[in-house]
């Protein structure tokens, strides 16, 4: 299987490594300022922002989890799709306005005007270690398919290490030298690339398969695979359409707001109107992605229907690795090395811009503009790259998919800091201390309800009051931790101070 991998399909692999690395460099000429190198100068055109938030969102974990949803299920991923249009329309309108409106670089700098710069700190903390998380299991999910071609030569203990250890040092190299133009950039390209990948997936799908696509869809209806819509109230399906709905509208604020992976693309934009067509036109981009990919994976149903695979998230990178002809086998490795470069290159600028805004700065009193800082920016952005490519060492394998082991970790503490905005928005009586202590509770409730089964089995007297949510499906976690971020810091905000401190507004 592996050994088809030849000679034509490592040129087309090198070339692309080659060609953005090269890309990286040449951009990286012009930056001569922290504000260039982390927002490109504001002066990204609308529709590059826009391929560039969806190409952030599009890792490994799209190309090798996706399909494997459809594979093992059905379409209701799509409804988590449809939720993600409703809070990046409500981003658009809420909180976008109020980042032009200041100019900021970070996110979290608009909690310090309204909080103080307590408030900053924490909740850019809070995203350096979810983000951190995050983006090594992406590191990892990108590894699998690499690591099935280049099995043969090397051996099978040193597979994924070796795999991790190519694609994030290649990307940590581009990414320093280039900063967000050659992020965004990059990413345009990387778009491009593995969206061709999955339509060449479906092509092939359907000459591999007897019947085609007709055969397909009619054998997947039949199995009831084409079910898109659920209006069951389970707590544990995270595919129903209450769940899509609310739960990936929360997401989707969570991570398109309140998230500096994406929130600096963004602030990259010309202005706020671009930056708000970037945003919605982005989220109908994702969802016609993800009904490619979901596609795929009836595809790979009906002609593995049969076969036993030790994980879902084996099954695309077998047919890639079986099926494809050489130079297409080649560009498809490539498509999904691209996923994950996009959306790890970003993950290293926006980490190095939150590290140097949100605590290098406020520590040291230097300004933006100061040369100093881009040299520490850059040093952060080295000193981040490398972290998540050895973060990605240390990952487990197992069978559940990655997409959802990831989702999982940016949902543990993505409902607090939404709360944290949505507290300095609506709550006009809450100060610094009850946005501390709203996001804690916040925290420490989601950590509960994450990692539910696993406190239970550490103290079974837990077990009544942590049961009802050991179940609770994935898209309900940003819901219920803004709710309870939210009346935690409003009750707090009605209780007495000590000390009286003016309310910054």
């Amino acid at each position: 299987m592996v050994s088809r991998f030849g000679l034509v399909d490592l040129i087309v692999v090198v070339a692309y490594l080659a060609a953005t690395t090269a890309l990286g460099f040449r951009l990286g000429r012009s930056q001569r300022t922290a504000t260039s190198y982390f927002v490109a100068d504001r002066d990204i055109p609308w529709w590059a922002v826009m391929f560039s938030v969806v190409a952030s969102e599009t890792s490994a974990l799209t190309f090798i989890s996706i399909p494997g949803l459809s594979y093992a299920g059905n379409l209701g991923f799509l409804q988590v799709c449809a939720g993600y249009i409703l809070g990046r329309i409500v981003v658009a309108s809420v909180l976008l306005p109020r980042y032009f409106d200041g100019k900021l670089v970070t996110a979290y700098t608009l909690l310090e005007t309204r909080f103080g710069m307590a408030t900053r700190r924490f909740t850019a903390i809070v995203f350096l270690a979810t983000r951190g998380l995050a983006d090594s299991v992406r590191v990892f999910a990108t590894a699998i398919p690499v690591a099935l071609i280049i099995g043969p030569v090397v051996p099978r203990e040193w597979l994924l290490p070796v795999a991790i250890l190519v694609l994030g040092i290649l990307t940590v190299v581009y990414t320093y030298r280039g900063g967000m133009r050659a992020v965004v950039w990059t990413e345009l390209l990387q778009a491009g690339i593995y969206l061709l990948g999955g339509i060449a997936a479906v092509v092939l799908l359907g000459q591999a398969v007897t019947g085609g696509w007709s055969a397909i869809l009619s054998s997947a209806a039949d199995a009831g695979k084409l079910k898109l819509i659920d209006f069951s109230l389970a707590r544990d399906n995270p595919h129903t359409v209450a769940a899509g709905l609310l739960g990936g509208a929360f997401l989707a604020m969570a991570s398109h707001g309140a998230d500096q992976l994406i929130v600096q693309r963004l602030l990259s934009a010309r202005s706020l109107r671009d930056a708000q067509r970037a945003i919605i036109g982005s989220g109908i981009v994702v969802f016609l992605q993800f009904t490619l990919f979901l596609a795929v994976g009836l595809g790979l149903w009906a002609l593995y229907g049969t076969r036993t695979f030790a994980s879902t998230d084996e099954i695309f990178p077998t047919f890639i690795v079986e099926q494809m002809p050489h130079g297409l086998l080649g560009l498809i490795v490539a498509a999904v090395v691209a996923a994950t470069m996009s959306t790890h290159s970003g993950a290293i600028n926006s980490l190095a811009a939150t590290t140097t805004h949100d605590i290098y700065l406020p520590i040291t009193g230097r300004g933006a503009d100061d040369p100093e800082t881009l040299r520490a920016g850059k040093r952060f952005a080295l000193a981040w790259g490398l972290a998540l490519t050895f973060g990605a060492l240390f990952f487990p394998e197992g069978r559940t998919p990655v997409v959802v082991i990831a989702l999982s970790i940016a949902s543990f503490t993505y409902g607090a800091l939404l709360g944290g905005f949505f507290l300095g928005i609506f709550v006009r009586r809450a100060r610094q201390r009850d946005a501390i202590v709203g996001m804690t509770v916040g925290l420490v409730t989601m950590a509960l309800v994450v990692f539910a089964r696993l406190a239970i089995a550490a103290a079974p007297v837990l077990a009544p009051v942590l049961h009802p949510v050991e179940s609770v499906a994935w898209p309900w976690y940003v819901l219920i931790g803004t709710m309870v971020t939210v009346g935690s810091g409003t009750i707090a905000a009605f209780l007495p101070v000590r000390s009286s401190t003016p309310q910054r507004t």
